[in-house]
């Protein structure tokens, strides 16, 4: 199965957060809506990701004042991107050897979709009770 399979039916807009939103507010975001990370958009181009992690990290190195700087600064940057020809398992491959959690999708410089290494693991349980159901039905069968 391609990414492109797996974000076709979703008609939610990706959430995203701009360079010059504060980190106070970012995540806030992430926390609003129960999620690890925000693609960080320019304009219309992508900018990098805002993650969790960024957040751990950058308080280390900042301190409290890092909750006033702007997702800009703290961002990782540039991000790692899929197309939507990607295969869930390349993806998967790719996440885990970056050890990275989450993917903007892209097609023609554009972002698409927002992939997260839990919806590539639930797509990789789903397939493989479906051939393992598929088995038992040809092993009953026989």
């Amino acid at each position: 199965m391609t990414i492109g399979r797996l974000i076709e039916g979703r008609d939610a807009a990706v959430l995203t957060c701009s360079t010059d939103t504060t980190v106070s507010d970012a995540v806030a975001m992430l926390a609003e809506h129960r999620i690890g990370a925000l693609p960080v958009t320019e304009g219309d181009m992508l900018a990098g990701i805002f993650s969790e992690r960024d957040v751990v990290y950058r308080l280390r190195e900042f301190g409290p004042a890092v909750l006033s700087r702007t997702v800009g600064e703290v961002m990782t940057a540039p991000a790692v991107t899929v197309e939507p020809e990607t295969t869930v398992l390349a993806a998967l491959s790719l996440m885990t050897r970056r050890r990275i959690r989450h993917l903007p999708v892209m097609r023609e410089g554009a972002m698409i979709g927002f992939v997260s290494i839990g919806d590539l693991v639930k797509q990789r349980i789903d397939q493989i009770e479906r051939e393992a159901e598929a088995m038992r039905s040809y092993i009953q069968m026989a």
